[in-house]
């Protein structure tokens, strides 16, 4: 996949990276770690410069970005109420719970989205309880732009300074990937104890 995802972007340029960025946002997969370093490193025996590679970089993540919204949109709470009121039961989920993390979202969201998009993987899929939490939609486009930015304007300077050792980068971006779930997991682990405790002391 690299080969591919490397020579594509030599082929269509700025066009290209942008194409890239924007399928990576909807296909997590295809890692920006990659991505944005060789743009960087393109820009020292190219044309392109650091500057546009890293705006159409930026622009192709908010469009990938703004394609999951859209999914999150399409799978409303309201939804989420009437899958819970069925099977709610099941996973021990009350509809006020999906009410109070909706709620949840609305207050912190806007913050959550911002710091998510400099986290790989998360940084895509953040966008989709965005759409489903109805978040208003200039904010949600100007922090992740805000988030995008600054995520790409690092892997890109780095890959321009690193030049043909841009793979260098990706062994860092491997631990800082790990540090970063970790985080997250002991946040969901922290939080499903709280939910768990909760619930018993409300029965």
């Amino acid at each position: 996949m690299e080969n591919w995802i490397t020579s594509f972007m030599e082929q269509f340029g700025y066009i290209g990276i942008a194409l890239i960025i924007a399928l990576e946002n909807v296909f997590p997969p295809i890692p920006s770690e990659i991505v944005l370093p060789f743009g960087g490193f393109m820009t020292t025996y190219t044309s392109l410069t650091v500057f546009w590679v890293i705006i159409a970089a930026t622009i192709g993540s908010v469009v990938g970005a703004v394609i999951l919204y859209g999914v999150g949109l399409l799978l409303d709470v309201e939804r989420l109420e009437k899958i819970v009121e069925r099977w709610g039961h099941i996973l021990r989920i009350k509809k006020e719970d999906i009410r109070k993390a909706d709620a949840w979202f609305d207050k912190y969201g806007y913050w959550t989205v911002l710091f998510c998009r400099m986290i790989p993987l998360v940084r895509s899929l953040i966008s989709i309880p965005a759409g489903m939490s109805n978040m208003k939609f200039g904010l949600f486009l100007v922090y992740t732009t805000i988030g995008t930015l600054i995520w790409n304007t690092i892997l890109v300077l780095v890959g321009a300074t690193l030049g043909s050792n841009w793979h260098e980068i990706t062994d860092f971006i491997g631990v800082y990937s790990n540090f970063a779930y970790a985080i997250i997991a002991i946040a969901g682990i922290a939080f499903l104890i709280w939910f768990f405790r909760r619930n018993k002391k409300t029965k």
